[in-house]
């Protein structure tokens, strides 16, 4: 996953064609720490996106303007459009995040 280290990086990410997803996190985040130990199995499973990170903490406007209230969360994005969110409460375990990936429609 790699990390996304400036608005105008996110812009480019999320400017593309091509879906990507990113997840917000943050450091002090025990929740974001349960996702980092199942997350590469995930990626493994979806190679048809991109993958990001970005931290909500150095980037609040950015969260705030994606209506991320709860770290981590997944939000998929194409085209500039934020196409799907996977909220804090629902991303606790791989399953939850395949079930929301195999439910993404773009």
């Amino acid at each position: 996953m790699e990390a996304i280290k400036s608005a105008e990086e996110f812009n480019t990410v999320t400017g593309g064609e091509a879906p990507v997803i990113v997840k917000f996190y943050a450091d002090w985040c025990p929740d974001c720490k349960v996702m980092d130990m199942f997350i590469g199995d995930v990626i493994k499973d979806y190679p048809q996106y991109k993958w990001y990170e970005i931290n909500s903490d150095e980037f609040r406007a950015i969260a705030d303007e994606n209506q991320v209230m709860g770290i981590p969360s997944l939000l998929v994005f194409q085209n500039g459009e934020k196409k799907a969110h996977l909220h804090s409460a629902n991303a606790k375990s791989p399953e939850e995040v395949r079930e929301f990936l195999n439910h993404v429609v773009l």
